[in-house]
């Protein structure tokens, strides 16, 4: 009988249209549970990096590249699926990237909301909805006691700022939003444009090489897609405006493997040089707000029109049908509003307690499956020709990781610590200084993975292809 990883990462490369044969050229070490959740984040770490590596062998295949097995243990993927949380700067943990307003606050109705501040204009947003108070914990506590959980939520929705109401998991699957997720993969690929196939180029040291992607994303689950990408071989060029605020303590861990530049698509001069970039593409890789590139002129149809035959691979929080379809979200609100937070503390015995799972387990796997989809299209715009679509959303990839079952007992594993990753670390001088961070867990039997750039700031690079 398959383990559990093995059979999601058999249905994951069905859903992209791949062999779902090809699991078995992959060889995944370690059982369950590995951190201390009722989840099987275990399975949802295993089957989703080890999906994406698996496309990346099948596409070396048609490059003319050797067929090769792949092989993961346990522990590095869970390592992998915390990597922000392993990595050391200088000796040392970076800064903590979370503002100290983020978290869960309980409103006067009795429910909770889970605020999201971590951005400046986030964080200010919700101190203006609340009345222009202090930024300052009780103060943020003693204001939401004068509101309604669900009431408080829709407000900062309509508002643009980033906040989610707690709701268990029956709450969740009564929602209209959850119902518009029923019955859709975790990953979907469409064509939604001609063009003639695209041969792949010759066999090369990697799957990916020679391949160009254009990513504009930030936080974790697109920029840990684009890092995927580049450990296969491709050319990730990540573009930012200055004016947009970043999080260093995360970019220095996804920013391995790639090139980063500013561009303002706001000016004319950026957004022609943008268009000449994406002229040279083979994927546009994003995470912003639903509707945001598109109201900059770089939504699907305009950039499938620049650059037919461009895999066009883009990460909601909701989905892309829905009430909630166009609502901004980041892992821990969409855990907070689709019942996680809630589980984990029935499952653990504190319901009045609520816990979030015990890593990024939404981002992260969001991640891989995006750089699964993006190497699915890539497959089929070389057979088939087109423009292809690749759709992730966090709320869809917590219904995949719902569906791979519960452990009873999940919360009998010891948490990793630092020292329990120790020999899975790499260690490089970077634009930030001297970093460790894990390496990548698919173990490549011909084409090993790895990153070719150190992690730079933002903006280090000129917008240009190398």
């Amino acid at each position: 009988m398959p383990s559990p990883a093995h059979a999601a990462l058999r249905a994951l490369l069905h859903s992209a249209g791949l062999p779902a044969a090809l699991a078995t050229t992959a060889r995944l070490a370690g059982q369950e549970p590995g951190l201390p959740s009722s989840f099987r984040v275990e399975a949802a770490a295993q089957s989703s990096i080890a999906a994406a590596a698996l496309a990346a062998a099948a596409l070396h295949v048609q490059r003319g590249g050797r067929p090769q097995s792949v092989a993961m243990d346990q522990r590095h993927a869970l390592a992998e699926f915390r990597s922000e949380r392993f990595l050391l700067l200088n000796g040392q943990p970076p800064p903590d990237p979370w503002d100290p307003l983020a978290g869960l606050y309980r409103c006067g109705d009795g429910g909770m909301v889970r605020l999201h501040t971590n951005f400046p204009h986030h964080r200010d947003g919700v101190l203006a909805l609340l009345g222009g108070i202090p930024a300052e914990r009780p103060a943020v506590a003693a204001a939401l006691l004068r509101h309604r959980a669900a009431e408080f939520e829709a407000a900062a929705a309509e508002a643009g700022l980033c906040v989610a109401m707690l709701r268990d998991d029956s709450n969740w699957q009564a929602h209209p939003q959850a119902a518009a997720l029923l019955g859709q993969p975790p990953v979907t690929l469409e064509r939604i444009g001609d063009a003639p196939p695209t041969p792949l180029p010759p066999a090369a040291a990697r799957p990916l090489s020679g391949l160009r992607v254009l990513e504009l994303t930030r936080v974790i689950a697109g920029p840990v897609a684009g890092r995927c990408l580049a450990a296969h071989g491709a050319e990730v060029l990540h573009l930012s405006a200055a004016h947009l605020p970043g999080l260093p303590a995360l970019e220095m861990d996804t920013h391995r493997g790639k090139r980063t530049a500013r561009l303002d698509l706001r000016r004319p001069g950026d957004a022609a040089r943008m268009a000449d970039l994406l002229r040279g593409a083979d994927v546009l890789l994003q995470s912003y707000r639903p509707g945001a590139l598109d109201a900059l002129g770089f939504g699907p149809a305009r950039a499938t029109a620049l650059r037919p035959g461009l895999v066009y691979a883009t990460l909601s929080a909701y989905g892309p049908r829905g009430p909630w379809s166009r609502r901004r979200g980041f892992d821990s609100l969409v855990q907070t509003a689709t019942g996680f937070n809630q589980a984990e503390a029935d499952a653990f015995g504190t319901p009045d307690q609520p816990r979030p799972l015990p890593c990024q387990a939404l981002d992260h796997a969001s991640g891989y499956l995006l750089a699964l989809g993006i190497i699915a299209a890539l497959l089929r715009r070389a057979e088939k020709g087109g423009s292809w679509l690749v759709q992730v959303s966090l709320a869809g990839t917590g219904q995949w990781l719902r569906g791979l079952g519960r452990l009873p007992h999940g919360f009998d594993a010891p948490d990793l610590a630092q020292r329990d990753v120790a020999e899975l670390l790499e260690y490089t001088d970077s634009g930030y200084g001297r970093l460790a961070a894990p390496r990548h867990a698919a173990i490549m039997a011909a084409t090993p993975a790895g990153w070719d750039h150190p992690s730079m700031p933002l903006g280090s690079h000129p917008p240009e292809w190398a």
